[in-house]
C-alpha cells in the first residue's frame, strides 16, 4: 500500500468538519498500520495537524486513534507511547475548557492514555480486548496478587470509559433528535468503540471477582464489590440510553445487562453470568451514509426523476399536465410516446434494481438466519455446559459444605479438648491436694476406728454382764409375778370365802393380814431392787444404742470414705495417664517448635546475609553507574565546585569509618545486620556522588589538574568496588580492608582543597576582621574619591573657561553628590550590620557570628569591594573627562556600575535584617539617594556631551560635490564598521557577564548550595 495514500486518508479522516469520521478512511488507516507494521506514518501525519487549536480536529483524531489502538497492528501501542507526554499536555490544556468539544477532548485523551498504559502493563491483552477464559487465567499467571491488581486496573480503565460516555451524553440535548444530525453523529460515533471496550471489561471484571472471592475473604474484597456496584449501575443506564438512539440501531446491537448485579458471595452465581455480546452487522451502513439533515449531498444523481414536491410546484406555476393543457405541443409529432417509453424503461430499470436488491436482502437474511441458528446452537450447547457446570458446582458446594461442617466440628472438638485438658490439669492439682487431705483424714479415721473397736469390745463385755443380771431380774420378776398372781387368786378366793364366811373367818383374816403385810414388805423390797436394775438396764440400753448409732455412722463414713478414696484413686490414675500423654504431646510440640526455631534461625541468618549481599550489590551498581557517567559524553557539560567536592569527600570518609565500626559489630554479633546494610547503602551513594562530583569538578580546572583528579576518582571507584567485592563473600568479610579506599578519598579531598577558591581559604576567625577591613576600605575609597573630585573642581575653575568650565563643574558637582550619597549608604549599611549581628549572634561573639554565616559574610565582602572599586574607577574616568582625554561614555558606564554595586550591597545587608528595623528604612532611603545621584551624573554627562558636541559643529560650506560624496562614503563605511564592532562588543559583553557570573558563583560557593552538578 502506498504511504502517500495512507497520509491522504489520514488527512481526510481527521478534518475540521463537524461530521462523523468516514469508515473507509478509518479502514485505510488501519490497513496502513498492518502494512508498515507500526504507526510511524500515522504519527508523522498527525504531528503536522493543529490539534491544540481546533477542538473538532482533536476529537476526530481521538476517534481515529482509538480505532487504531483497537484494530490496528500491535506495534501501534508501542509506537504511540513515545507521544504519551504530548497527549498528556494536550489533555491538560483542553481540560481548562468547561464545555463543548474541549472538555470532551480532555476526557477522551485521558481514556486513550489509560488504554495505552493498560496494554503496556498487560501485554497479553490485545487492543480489541477479545480473550478466552484460558487466556484470561494465563494473564494473571495463577497468582491471586496479579488478579487483584488486574481487577483494580480494569476498574480504572472502565471508569475512564464511563466518564467519556457521560461526558458525551451531557453535552447533547437529548430532547431533540440529535442522533440524526451531523453534529450529533460526530459526538456519538466514538461511543461505538467505547461500547465494545466496556462490554469486554465488564465481562472480565465479573469473572475475576468470582475468582478472587474463591481465594480471598469477603471482607477483603468489600471495596471491589462497592466499586463494581457503582460501575454496574452506570453502565446499565448508559447501555439502555444508547440502545434507544436511532443512530446506534443500524450500526450496532447493544446488549442489555441483567436487572441485578451478580452475587459474588455465592460461587454458583458464576454459572448464571452471561457474557454481554456486542453484534455489529457485517454489511452495516457506515455513519456517513446515513441520512442526515445537515449534508451537502441531498440530490440523488442516479435517478433523474424530479421529486414530487418540485413537480407540484412546477404545475402550480405553469399549469397542470399536458393532457389538460391545450397549448402543450410536446404531444405532437410522437413526443408523448417517447416520454412514456423513457418512463417505462426507467421504471423497468428501477423494478430490476429493486428485484436485485430484494434478492440480495433474501440472501443476506438467509445468511443471517444461518448465522443466528449457529449462534443459537452454540448458546444452547453453552447453556447445557453451564447447566452441567452448575450441577457440578452444586455438588462440589455440598461436598465443601460437608467438609466445612466436619472441619468446624473438629475445631470445636479440639477447642473442647483443650478446655477439658486445662480443666483436667486444674482438677488434677485440686485432687492432689484433696488426696493429701483425705490421706491425713483416713489416718485419723483408722486411729479413731481402732479406739472405737476397743471401746466396742468393752461395751460388749459390759452388756454381757448386764444381760446376765437382766436375765436374773427377769426370772425373779416372773417368779414374783407368778407369786403375786397366785396370791391374788388366793386372796380373791379367800375374799370371796370371807365374803361368804365373813364372820367365820375373822381370825383367819387377822393371820392372813399379818402374812399379807409380810408378803407386801418382801414384794416392795423386790420391786425396789427391780426398779434399780431396770434403771441400770435402761441406761445401758441407751448407751448401747448410742454406741451402735455412732458405730454405724463411723462404718458408713468409712464406707463412703473408702468409696471416695477408690474413686479418687481411679480418677487420679486416669488423670496421671492423660497427664503423661499430654506431657508427651507437649514434649513433641516443644521438640517441633525447637526444630522450627532452628530452621527459622537458619533462614534468618540466610536472609540477613542475602540482605547484606543485596545492599552490597546495590552499592556496586551505584558506583559502577557513577564510573560509567565519567565516560558519558552527556556528562562532559556537567560542572561542580571544589568546595562541594570537599564536602562530599568528608561525608564519604565519615561513612567509611561508620562502615568499619558496623562491620566489626556484625562480625561480633551477626544479628545486627540492619546497621551494616544501612551504612553500606549510604556509603555506596556517597562514594558514587563523590566520583560524579569529582568528574564534574575536573571540567572546571586546568588540564593537568583535571587529569590527576580524574585518575584519583577512578582509583577511588576501583578501591570501592574491591572493598564491596570482599564484603560480598562471607569468608572474605573478615579480611575486608577499607584503608585503601580511605586513602583514595583523602587524596581526592587534598586535591579539592588545593582547587578551592582563595576566598574560601580564610579561617573562620578571619571573616569578621575581613568584613570590618573591607567596610573601612570602602569608606576610605569613597572619602578619597570625594577629595579628588573636590581638587579636580578647584583645578578646572582655575584653568578652564566658558562652556567647558560649566560642563566640568556640573559633572564634578553631580559626582560629588554621588560620593556623598554613597558615603551615607555605607554608613547606613554599617549601622544595619551592627543591628543584624546584635540580634542574631546571641551569646556568641561578632567573629563567631560572621563565621557561622560565612556565605552571607562573603557576599557582604564582595559587595563592599565592588562599591570601593567603582568609586575609584569613576573618579579616574571623571579626571580624564575633565582633562579632555577621556570619554563621556566611560563616566556613564562607571555611574551605572556604582549603582549596581550599591544595589548588591543593599541586598546583601538587608537579607538578614528585620523588616521593621529603622536602620533598614534609612538604608533603603540612602539607596534611593544613590540611584537619584547616579541618574544626575548620567544626565549631567549627557548634557555636557551634547553641549561640547554643539560647539564642534560641522562646516561643509567650503567642500565641493566630490569631497562631500567622498566624505559621505567614508561616513557610511565608518557607520558599517561601528555597527559591526558594536555587535561584536555586545556579544563580548554577554560572554564577559557569563564568565563573571560563573567565577562569582565558584568564589561564593553557589555550587555547594545547589548540591549537584551543573
Amino acid at each position: 500500500m502506498d504511504l502517500s495514500k495512507i497520509a491522504v486518508s489520514i488527512n481526510k479522516a481527521i478534518n475540521t468538519q463537524e461530521v462523523a469520521v468516514k469508515e473507509k478512511h478509518a479502514r485505510t488507516c488501519i490497513l496502513g498500520t498492518h502494512h508498515e507494521k507500526g504507526a510511524h506514518t500515522f504519527w508523522a501525519a498527525v504531528n503536522r495537524l493543529p490539534l491544540s487549536s481546533n477542538a473538532v480536529l482533536c476529537w476526530k483524531f481521538c476517534h481515529v486513534f482509538h480505532k487504531l489502538l483497537r484494530d490496528g497492528h500491535p506495534n501501534v501501542i508501542k509506537d504511540s507511547m513515545r507521544n504519551k507526554a504530548d497527549l498528556t499536555d494536550m489533555s491538560r490544556m483542553w481540560g481548562h475548557l468547561s464545555e463543548g468539544y474541549g472538555k470532551l477532548c480532555s476526557i477522551y485523551l485521558k481514556l486513550l492514555i489509560t488504554k495505552m498504559e493498560f496494554h503496556i502493563k498487560n501485554p497479553r491483552f490485545p487492543g480489541n480486548l477479545q480473550m478466552s477464559n484460558r487466556q484470561l487465567d494465563e494473564a494473571g499467571e495463577n497468582d491471586v496478587n496479579n488478579f487483584f491488581q488486574l481487577t483494580v486496573e480494569m476498574f480504572d480503565y472502565l471508569e475512564c470509559e464511563l466518564n467519556l460516555f457521560l461526558g458525551v451524553f451531557s453535552s447533547l440535548d437529548m430532547s431533540r433528535s440529535v442522533s440524526v444530525t451531523a453534529a450529533g453523529q460526530c459526538r456519538l460515533a466514538p461511543l461505538i468503540q467505547v461500547i465494545l471496550d466496556s462490554s469486554h471489561l465488564y465481562d472480565y471484571t465479573v469473572k475475576l471477582l468470582f475468582k478472587l472471592h474463591s481465594c480471598l475473604p469477603a471482607d477483603t474484597l468489600q471495596g471491589h464489590r462497592d466499586r463494581f456496584q457503582e460501575q454496574f449501575k452506570k453502565l446499565k443506564s448508559l447501555f439502555y440510553r444508547s440502545s434507544n438512539l436511532q443512530y446506534f440501531k443500524r450500526l450496532i446491537q447493544i446488549p442489555q445487562l441483567p436487572e441485578n448485579p451478580p452475587n459474588f458471595l455465592r460461587a454458583s452465581a458464576l454459572s448464571e453470568h452471561i457474557s454481554p455480546v456486542v453484534v455489529i452487522p457485517a454489511e452495516s451502513s457506515s455513519p456517513e451514509l446515513e441520512h442526515v439533515v445537515e449534508t451537502d449531498d441531498l440530490v440523488d444523481t442516479d435517478v433523474p426523476v424530479l421529486p414530487a414536491a418540485l413537480e407540484t410546484k412546477f404545475d402550480d406555476l405553469f399549469g397542470t399536465s399536458a393532457a389538460i393543457d391545450p397549448f402543450n405541443f410536446n404531444s405532437q409529432n410522437g413526443m408523448r410516446k417517447d416520454d412514456k417509453d423513457r418512463l417505462i424503461e426507467q421504471l423497468t430499470r428501477e423494478i430490476q434494481a429493486l428485484k436485485d436488491e430484494l434478492e440480495s436482502f433474501r440472501l443476506e437474511s438467509g445468511r443471517l438466519c444461518q448465522a443466528l441458528r449457529g449462534r443459537v446452537n452454540e448458546l444452547e450447547a453453552e447453556l447445557a455446559e453451564q447447566s452441567h457446570l452448575r450441577l457440578q458446582a452444586a455438588g462440589e458446594s455440598e461436598f465443601l459444605k460437608a467438609e466445612l461442617d466436619d472441619l468446624r466440628r473438629v475445631r470445636e472438638d479440639t477447642e473442647k479438648e483443650q478446655r477439658s485438658l486445662t480443666e483436667i490439669e486444674k482438677k488434677a492439682q485440686a485432687n492432689e491436694q484433696r488426696y493429701t487431705k483425705l490421706k491425713e483424714k483416713y489416718s485419723e479415721l483408722v486411729q479413731s476406728h481402732a479406739d472405737l473397736l476397743r471401746k466396742n469390745a468393752e461395751v460388749t463385755r459390759q452388756m454381757t454382764v448386764a444381760r446376765a443380771a437382766q436375765d436374773e431380774v427377769d426370772a425373779v420378776r416372773r417368779e414374783m409375778q407368778e407369786k403375786v398372781k397366785a396370791a391374788q387368786e388366793v386372796a380373791d378366793r379367800q375374799e370371796r370365802e370371807q365374803l361368804e364366811q365373813l364372820q367365820e373367818l375373822q381370825r383367819e383374816l387377822v393371820s392372813s393380814r399379818t402374812e399379807l403385810d409380810s408378803l407386801k414388805t418382801t414384794m416392795a423390797s423386790s420391786q425396789q431392787s427391780s426398779e434399780v436394775l431396770g434403771d441400770q438396764l435402761v441406761a445401758l440400753e441407751s448407751e448401747k444404742a448410742e454406741l451402735v448409732q455412732s458405730l454405724s455412722k463411723v462404718e458408713a463414713e468409712l464406707a463412703a470414705r473408702g468409696e471416695e478414696l477408690e474413686r479418687v484413686q481411679s480418677s487420679l490414675a486416669t488423670e496421671r495417664e492423660s497427664g503423661v500423654k499430654t506431657a508427651e504431646a507437649l514434649q513433641n510440640q516443644l521438640n517441633e517448635k525447637e526444630s522450627r526455631e532452628q530452621s527459622l534461625e537458619s533462614q534468618l541468618v540466610t536472609a540477613r546475609w542475602s540482605s547484606l549481599q543485596g545492599a552490597v550489590e546495590e552499592a556496586e551498581k551505584i558506583i559502577q553507574d557513577s564510573l560509567a557517567q565519567i565516560d558519558d559524553p552527556v556528562h562532559i557539560s556537567c560542572t561542580s565546585s571544589a568546595d562541594y567536592l570537599a564536602s562530599r569527600c568528608q561525608a564519604s570518609l565519615d561513612c567509611i569509618d561508620r562502615l568499619h565500626s558496623a562491620r566489626e559489630a556484625f562480625l561480633a554479633d551477626n544479628t545486627g545486620v540492619s546497621e551494616l546494610v544501612r551504612v553500606v547503602t549510604q556509603c555506596g551513594h556517597l562514594v558514587g556522588d563523590t566520583i560524579v562530583q569529582g568528574s564534574a569538578t575536573s571540567h572546571m580546572v586546568p588540564v593537568e589538574q583535571a587529569d590527576a583528579l580524574s585518575e584519583s576518582v577512578k582509583a577511588c571507584g576501583a578501591e570501592a568496588l574491591a572493598l564491596l567485592g570482599q564484603m560480598k563473600q562471607q569468608d572474605s568479610l573478615t579480611a575486608a580492608d577499607s584503608s585503601k579506599l580511605k586513602a583514595a578519598l583523602e587524596a581526592i579531598l587534598a586535591t579539592a582543597e588545593k582547587l578551592r577558591p582563595r576566598g574560601l581559604e580564610l579561617q573562620q576567625g578571619e571573616l569578621g576582621d575581613l568584613v570590618e577591613q573591607e567596610m573601612a576600605a570602602t569608606s576610605a575609597a569613597v572619602e578619597s574619591a570625594a577629595t579628588r573630585i573636590e581638587e579636580m573642581l578647584n583645578k578646572t575653575r582655575a584653568v578652564d573657561t566658558g562652556i567647558k568650565m560649566e560642563v566640568n563643574e556640573r559633572i564634578l558637582a553631580s559626582c560629588t553628590e554621588l560620593m556623598r550619597a554613597i558615603k551615607q549608604l555605607v554608613l547606613s549599611s554599617k549601622n544595619l550590620q551592627k543591628d543584624i549581628v546584635e540580634s542574631g549572634r546571641g551569646a556568641a561573639s561578632m567573629k563567631e557570628f560572621y563565621a557561622k554565616n560565612s556565605r552571607w559574610t562573603e557576599g557582604l565582602i564582595s559587595a563592599s569591594k565592588a562599591v570601593g572599586w567603582g568609586a575609584t574607577v569613576m573618579v579616574d574616568a571623571a579626571d580624564l573627562v575633565v582633562q579632555g582625554k577621556g570619554k563621556f561614555e566611560e563616566l556613564m558606564v562607571c555611574s551605572h556600575e556604582i549603582a549596581a554595586s550599591t544595589a548588591q550591597l543593599v541586598a546583601a545587608s538587608k537579607v538578614k535584617a528585620d523588616k521593621d528595623s529603622g536602620n533598614l528604612h534609612r538604608l533603603q532611603q540612602a539607596s534611593r539617594g544613590v540611584t537619584q545621584a547616579t541618574a544626575a551624573v548620567v544626565a549631567s554627562t549627557k548634557s555636557g556631551k551634547s553641549q561640547i558636541e554643539e560647539t564642534d559643529t560641522m562646516d561643509f560650506s567650503s567642500m565641493t560635490l566630490t569631497q562631500i560624496k567622498r566624505q559621505e562614503m567614508d561616513a557610511q563605511v565608518l557607520v558599517l564598521e561601528l555597527e559591526t564592532r558594536l555587535q561584536k562588543e555586545r556579544e563580548r559583553l554577554g560572554e564577559l557577564r557569563k564568565k563573571h557570573y560563573e567565577l562569582a558563583g565558584v568564589a561564593e560557593g553557589w555550587g555547594e548550595q545547589e548540591e549537584g552538578t551543573g
